[in-house]
């Protein structure tokens, strides 16, 4: 069975992590999105300025739905932001889309982690679909157990590779908004903290999502050298 007497130990300390990590950051994104900064700038507003001041003008924002739906799209080389983030006035607000506008900041840098992580997109999102089947049919055809689990190992350590680069290309655009938006003057000193909070949570759900991976790969390690 896929789901042996190991899988609850690797599953259970992910699953609790990244369960954690969603409630740390709903509960940081609800209290600072009700937080107004003195300035009193949108987030589109704040992102059009930090982009413009790095060259970056003619660089679209879009509104788009959801809720914290918030992403820069590299291929299209544009921002495109929660219609709560584009309007809001909050620290939340602010503090995420100075983030988006960092990827946009790394990306103009050449952020060598960012462009490791976009030539890796293909390949995970291929790995995503295909480990699971490549598992289970190790488990259909048993003679070929070794091999297929071997292959699955394979595949999943991209995603896993993936999820380990994610994290310094996040943690950096944090600390490119931190900076821009106290440069640039959009949030005060005294607001620093907030913005750092909301953005900390938002790195924990990455953080959650390596720690899933690296654990289900180990899973696979143990399942390979069982058989």
């Amino acid at each position: 069975m896929i789901f042996d007497q190991w899988y609850l130990v690797f599953a259970i300390p992910g699953l609790i992590l990244g369960l954690y990590a969603q409630f740390k950051l709903k509960s940081t994104y609800s209290r600072y999105v009700q937080q107004p900064t003195a300035r009193g700038v949108t987030g589109a507003q704040a992102a059009r300025q930090i982009l413009d001041q790095a060259g970056l003008s003619g660089m679209p924002i879009n509104e788009v739905r959801g809720h914290l739906t918030d992403h820069y799209d590299p291929t299209k080389k544009a921002l495109f932001l929660s219609s709560e983030n584009y309007h809001g006035h909050s620290v939340a607000a602010l503090g995420v889309a100075a983030h988006e506008a960092g990827h946009a900041l790394q990306h103009k840098a050449a952020y060598a982690p960012l462009k490791l992580r976009m030539w890796m997109v293909p390949a995970t999102q291929f790995a995503s679909m295909a480990w699971m089947g490549i598992l289970l049919a190790g488990f259909i055809f048993q003679a070929l157990f070794p091999l297929f689990i071997n292959i699955a190992i394979g595949i999943f350590a991209i995603i896993t590779i993936f999820q380990v680069v994610t994290l310094p290309v996040e943690y950096n655009a944090s600390s490119r908004a931190k900076e821009q938006l106290l440069r640039l003057g959009l949030i005060s000193n005294n607001e620093q903290g907030a913005v750092s909070k909301v953005l900390n949570a938002a790195a924990l759900t990455y953080v959650a999502a390596m720690v899933t991976s690296v654990l289900t790969l180990l899973h696979l390690i143990t399942m390979a050298r069982r058989h």
